[in-house]
């Protein structure tokens, strides 16, 4: 049931990704309103119903509750992210904050978490035992650490896995003027009309949820296993698709180079993770497969 409906919903967020290049003005605002309903609808019902209403709760507080905050905080004080102003093009408004923010924040905060936790050692391949087992057969607790380094890890890559996803965003949201910055410098190169600061501020208020998500989830949150695939199929898409949409359709081949690079740190990683997994299960498969004299003679 879980993956089924998850994957359903992400059949149709991609589908809307997909015809966001195709359009233009008000239909192409109103596509991506849509959109970011779409992505909190996945993220949040997967959790619901992979793993309980305290997880889903403790997603929507930290990521929806705490993306309207730091938002609200943001538009009224130019903390932490710099001066900007949101447009009227994203819909009603709250405190000089689109209802949607928040929503987009909640989107990717959970993809970005269950990734970093496959990453860390948290892919449940079995019940039980001493630590939790990896894809590819390896206990994540004997991958060298404490708990407190595992911790780190966990929330490092879960930080940086949310927060270069803006590497994209920002520039395409600003491009279509969705937000403008009143200040803009420094920027990176190549991303002119975007201070360093939103970024920094990113980092910021993402270390912050991922550290507070795990608490407040409880230990369904620590753990990955085969109901949570939508999910990484989520993230690994987003990344692809965002690299081919801005270097070749949005003609932003800046933020093409920058996001690449950014997201890499945990979708490259996440990518080979599932490669080795898959490989390990099909030599396993392949190993158990009976035995036919006269027919595998040569095995």
């Amino acid at each position: 049931m879980t993956r089924r409906v998850s994957w359903a919903l992400l059949a149709i967020l991609v589908l809307a990704q997909i015809c966001y290049p195709l359009t233009t003005g008000a239909t192409r605002a109103g596509l991506t309103v849509a959109t970011v309903v779409l992505g909190w609808l996945l993220s949040v019902g997967h959790a619901l119903l992979s793993r309980g209403p305290r997880v889903a709760a403790a997603l929507v507080a930290v990521a929806t509750g705490g993306g309207f905050a730091i938002e609200a905080i943001g538009v009224a004080t130019g903390v932490p992210f710099g001066s900007y102003d949101y447009s009227g093009e994203l819909g009603p408004k709250l405190a000089g904050v689109p209802l949607i923010i928040p929503l987009a924040w909640t989107w990717m905060a959970w993809p970005a978490w269950l990734a970093a936790v496959r990453l860390t050692g948290g892919s449940a391949s079995r019940a039980g035992g001493s630590g939790a087992t990896t894809g590819d057969g390896t206990s994540g607790t004997g991958r060298g650490g404490s708990a407190a380094g595992l911790w780190i890890r966990r929330i490092a890559l879960a930080t940086v896995g949310l927060a270069a996803w803006d590497l994209f965003l920002d520039p395409q949201m600003v491009a279509e003027g969705y937000w403008v910055w009143r200040d803009a410098t420094p920027a990176l190169p190549g991303l002119a009309g975007i201070p360093v600061s939103n970024y920094l501020g990113w980092l910021l208020f993402a270390v912050l949820m991922m550290s507070a998500l795990r608490p407040l989830a409880g230990p369904a949150a620590e753990h990955t296993d085969r109901r949570d695939h939508p999910m990484v199929a989520l993230y690994l898409w987003t990344y692809f698709s965002s690299i081919l949409a801005h270097a070749v359709f949005l003609d932003l081949p800046a933020s093409a180079l920058w996001g690449a690079a950014g997201m890499s740190v945990t979708a490259v990683p996440l990518a080979v993770t599932l490669l080795r997994a898959r490989w390990a299960r099909d030599t396993r498969r392949e190993d158990h497969q009976p035995h036919r004299p006269g027919v595998d003679a040569t095995r």
